[in-house]
């Protein structure tokens, strides 16, 4: 796969960008959703059939998504953890909750306005890092969830789910709050939330505050796109 173009988007969004965003209307796609629900419960089925990697052996449940299927937005982890494999769900444990907490922050709300995967379907053992072989393996099913939801905006959530979905390999804190664009989508990597939860610090230029920044500067776009706000 060839690597997208970066497109100049400043991820120093103010603060007062967010103000009043709670109460905006659902940032949903308009194109047509006739029998993307039915699709995306075929897929899950599939997917809970799944045996191409040896992480089907120890997983409790395949975890396939949770969020709006008709979102605009999509945001794509690394991989479950062992709340996420108990529940089902993606971004379900602490690095979920603060996760969603910064989508509030940003004026996105977790349920309405985004649909959450993960490039590997499966807990890896102890929570370790996906190997490109599992990686590898789960693509198909991370590609065809893409193209079921069409997301017009995609958030990268670390390193691991830049190099599963656009295969570019580099230090996450070099690439976040970079847009890239690529196949008619905007990208934009950010810091995982458990890197967050090691360095809590909500100063000006930390890592939590740069993806707060991060995420006001995606729900900009949403609505730019949506044609509620002029482009820059």
């Amino acid at each position: 796969m060839p690597p997208p173009s970066r497109a100049a988007a400043s991820s120093s969004v103010p603060s007062s960008a967010a103000s009043g965003a709670a109460s905006s209307a659902p940032i949903e796609s308009s194109s047509p959703v006739l029998g993307r629900e039915a699709d995306l419960e075929a897929l899950a089925r599939q997917c809970s059939a799944c045996q191409r990697c040896p992480l089907a052996q120890g997983r409790q449940q395949v975890v396939v998504s949770r969020g709006n299927p008709r979102a605009r937005l999509m945001l794509i982890g690394e991989a479950p953890g062992a709340r996420e494999d108990a529940l089902g769900q993606p971004f379900v444990g602490r690095s979920g909750q603060l996760l969603d907490q910064l989508l509030a922050a940003a004026g996105l709300d977790s349920n309405r306005d985004a649909y959450f995967c993960n490039g590997v379907k499966c807990r890896p053992p102890a929570n370790r890092k996906p190997t490109a072989l599992e990686l590898a393996a789960c693509r198909p099913w991370l590609q065809l969830q893409i193209a079921l939801v069409q997301p017009q905006v995609v958030v990268l959530v670390g390193a691991t789910a830049l190099q599963a979905v656009l295969a570019l390999k580099g230090p996450i804190s070099q690439l976040r709050g970079q847009w890239l664009d690529f196949e008619g989508r905007a990208f934009l990597p950010i810091f995982h939330p458990a890197y967050l939860l090691r360095n809590g610090s909500n100063q000006l230029g930390s890592a939590r505050e740069l993806t707060r920044q991060d995420l006001v500067a995606v729900r900009e776009r949403l609505l730019q796109l949506a044609g509620q706000l002029p482009a820059n």
